[in-house]
């Protein structure tokens, strides 16, 4: 372990700050296929630059999309009207808003396509998008375990179905996966949802960002969705990437947690980003918020005590992440609900959380979709916390220096997958 990258965060201070979010990167990677297929071309300005977005960058290029960095930090994408390289070998890390996309674009283009990732990605369910795939008439065979990564895919051959079923209760990628890539065959295909859908927030900002690529499909309370026929992809001139909604959710707990205003620019009042619901949850337990058209700014009165809470986080489980930290410093016993598609992220995100909190002191419960936090009288300082490289662990338990104590955090570089910059931009909102 010697060897082991680590940063070390002293206990400090807030003081009064701003920062600017990178943007979001499921708009990023969503607007990049979609733009990819489009007939015309697109200016996207406000790009996140991470891991997963050059995933999904160098599989377009792989398959003969143009995109060209403009001088003004823009990227120029150049749309191929739906018509790719027929063949190629696409490497995508762990990146699983790359893999579930183009999964469902390639198989119902059709071609010879050999779509890998790293280990953990090939521990990533994907069944459940393939069976509705399949429903289609794609071809798509698994090159080791039935029902995950690494996949072929051939030829598509449509079938007489026009209406296709998916399950809603593992990741609502899936269900985005088919609302971007359905429209391709040119069929007026009717998605059913089986199950609970998860995440409902993210299938909205699909459903948005396709009504601005010209896919306007009618939702039905979210248990079916009907998708236009003949449809064609066309891209707006210009378009523009929020700030990263997931990622602002540290800087909104650290103006609660450190008393002290912390304005987010990147986001606003009309986000189209479901975890902005963060926010609203951090309103009813009490932080005092301003709300703006490209900001958000968060606080709290230097006596307020977080109160223990119980959440139901089936609609924003990746910022939840952050509530789960923000427990050690409630008054009593807090719950985090309905979050049961941790269990298949970047890590079992459950077992990793409850690992760590317990490093610190916490009494932590599980269950197979919640977790239970009561914070120790005295938190335990300079614990050294894995990161299971995943990226939102490490941000997370970053918090954890404003609750009076230092942290280690184990190979903080995993941040590279979705905000590169966060340890230097959670340095600029310390007072020391």
């Amino acid at each position: 372990m010697t060897n082991t990258p680590c940063l070390r965060l002293t206990s400090a201070q807030t003081q009064a700050s701003s920062i600017t979010l990178p943007g979001s990167k499921s708009i990023s990677n969503r607007v990049l296929l979609l733009a990819a297929l489009a007939e015309n071309v697109c200016q996207i300005h406000g790009l996140l630059h991470s891991d997963d977005t050059d995933r999904m960058r160098e599989a377009l290029i792989a398959l003969g999309v143009d995109l060209q960095e403009k001088a003004d930090g823009s990227l120029q994408v150049t749309g191929k009207n739906a018509h790719f390289k027929p063949s190629a070998d696409l490497f995508l890390g762990n990146a699983g808003t790359a893999f579930r996309p183009l999964t469902a674009v390639l198989s119902i283009l059709g071609g010879d396509y050999h779509l890998h990732g790293v280990p953990r990605m090939h521990e990533r369910p994907i069944g459940d998008l393939i069976d509705a795939l399949r429903q289609a008439g794609a071809e798509v065979h698994y090159l080791q375990n039935t029902g995950f990564p690494p996949l072929k895919i051939g030829r598509f051959t449509p079938s007489d179905v026009h209406k296709v079923t998916v399950q809603g209760s593992v990741s609502s990628q899936f269900l985005s996966a088919l609302l971007m890539a359905l429209p391709l065959a040119q069929k007026p295909y009717e998605i059913e949802v089986k199950g609970d859908l998860i995440s409902k927030p993210y299938v909205n900002m699909t459903l948005n960002l396709l009504a601005r690529f010209g896919i306007n499909i009618q939702n039905h309370q979210y248990q079916s969705f009907r998708l236009p026929e003949n449809a064609v992809y066309h891209a707006p001139e210009t378009l523009w990437v929020e700030g990263d909604a997931s990622g602002a959710s540290y800087f909104f707990a650290a103006g609660v947690l450190g008393h002290k205003p912390i304005r987010v620019y990147g986001v606003g009042k009309n986000s189209i980003q479901g975890d902005i619901q963060f926010v609203h949850f951090l309103e009813k337990m009490g932080a005092q918020v301003l709300w703006g058209e490209n900001f958000v700014e968060v606080s709290s009165s230097e006596n307020h005590q977080l109160p223990a809470f119980d959440i139901d986080a089936i609609a924003i489980p990746d910022a939840a992440m952050t509530f789960a930290v923000m427990a050690l410093a409630a008054k009593g016993t807090s719950v985090i609900r309905n979050i049961g598609s941790w269990r298949v992220k970047e890590t079992d995100r459950i077992a990793a959380m409850a690992c760590e909190l317990r490093k610190l002191g916490a009494i932590v419960e599980t269950s197979q979709d919640s977790i239970q936090i009561t914070p120790p009288e005295h938190l335990h300082s300079g614990i050294a916390i894995d990161t299971y490289d995943d990226h939102r662990m490490a941000m997370c338990f970053s918090l954890v220096c404003l609750l009076g104590v230092d942290v280690i955090i184990r190979h903080p570089e995993c941040v590279n997958k979705t905000f590169p910059t966060y340890f230097a931009t959670f340095q600029q909102i310390l007072d020391i």
